[in-house]
């Protein structure tokens, strides 16, 4: 889906990713206690932030997923979709693209 908004400065548009509805030994955790994830998917970039008239671009790109601070962001909706808006520093870590294994089919 395309979201007709784009983020300003060093802002980043972030799509939340669900977590798992169950735990590792198997029992579901119902949506009242689940806390908001952590990780999402950028959407959108703004065009960087200006440093002595210099413009420094964003180190997240549109597909990227990151890693973010718990109370980090606002929350916004835009088309009944939930996403939230944040400053690239409020960005704890980018997880590497998934790699295919040598020799796998």
């Amino acid at each position: 889906m395309a979201v007709n908004i784009t983020p300003l400065h060093d802002r980043v548009l972030v799509r939340r990713i669900a977590e798992q509805e169950k735990t590792a030994g198997g029992i579901i955790i119902p949506d009242t206690a689940k806390e908001k994830p952590q990780e999402g998917e950028v959407v959108a970039v703004g065009s960087g932030r200006r440093e002595k008239g210099e413009l420094i671009p964003l180190d997240v790109k549109v597909g990227d997923r990151i890693l973010f601070g718990k109370y980090s962001g606002s929350d916004i909706k835009i088309d009944n979709e939930e996403f939230m808006i944040l400053k690239e520093d409020e960005i704890l870590a980018k997880f590497a693209p998934a790699v295919k294994a040598a020799g796998k089919k």
